[in-house]
């Protein structure tokens, strides 16, 4: 008994110290496309219908391995969030020369209208590497992420004349004869930081393959994010969005040890 607690406990530190060896710290960057689309607004005239669009995302991060195969990896990005509408669609700002509406009404106008936000993004990820540290190898990876707002704006662009409802079947006419208002342009970029919660948190995870060089890496990463609170501040009158995207890129990590 004593003998096979013996043999074991050795074959516990040799795997101990050799899991030791193996342990590296490396630092990184890594830049490439992000495809975020706003989600979860759909009962909401001002949030509905968001669609995808594309942004930049970059940043560094820091690997701290715990074996061979394990590591935990903190990042610090630039993020873009948000999306695009196009066709026939609310009219927010007031209108030159028209009545306003009740609250909950709107005029309508059929013109693009793209949400930008921007955000430094915190993940804090959980890493597993398949294979030998020598060769090729896939890995997953998953965790939180804390996002801070630092840029919010939309951009419209287009004209149109109006409609009183989003089907556009009832445009607005001006007296005496009834004629339909001439188109009016669309082209403006808002600033909507007020409207917009200035902390996000949420999920996010995905994985790539890591191409090993001396002491150094290349990696292609994949990735899907999730936020899980609501971007207005008002979901009320404004309606509850999500952010949320599919970011691939391409990154370097430096060993330092």
């Amino acid at each position: 008994m004593k003998t096979l607690l013996f043999i074991l406990l050795t074959a516990m530190m040799t795997s101990f110290v050799y899991a030791q060896d193996k342990r590296k710290t490396y630092v990184g960057f890594k830049g490439g496309v992000s495809i975020p689309q706003l989600s979860g607004g759909d009962d909401n005239e001002l949030s509905r219908d968001f669609k995808s669009r594309v942004a930049p995302n970059f940043g560094g991060f820091v690997e701290i391995a715990v074996s061979d195969r394990f590591s935990v990896q903190p990042e610090v990005n630039y993020a873009g969030q948000g999306g695009k509408r196009v066709g026939i669609q609310p009219v927010t700002q007031p209108v030159p020369g028209l009545p306003p509406l009740p609250n909950g009404a709107f005029y309508y106008g059929d013109f693009k209208n793209t949400a930008k936000l921007t955000y430094v993004e915190v993940p804090v990820l959980a890493k597993y590497k398949f294979g030998d540290s020598d060769k090729p190898r896939i890995y997953i990876n998953g965790g939180p992420f804390y996002g801070r707002l630092v840029d919010a704006k939309t951009e419209t662009a287009g004209s149109s004349t109006l409609f009183l409802d989003r089907d556009g079947q009832i445009p607005v006419l001006l007296p005496p004869n009834g004629t339909p208002l001439p188109p009016i342009p669309f082209d403006a970029t808002t600033d909507i930081m007020d409207d917009v919660n200035k902390n996000n948190f949420g999920l996010t995870g995905g994985g790539g393959l890591e191409i090993p060089f001396g002491k150094n890496y290349m990696q292609f990463d994949v990735r899907v994010s999730r936020g899980l609170r609501s971007i207005q501040k008002d979901t009320v009158a404004n309606g509850s969005s999500k952010t949320g995207n599919i970011v691939i890129s391409v990154g370097f990590g430096f060993g330092v040890d």
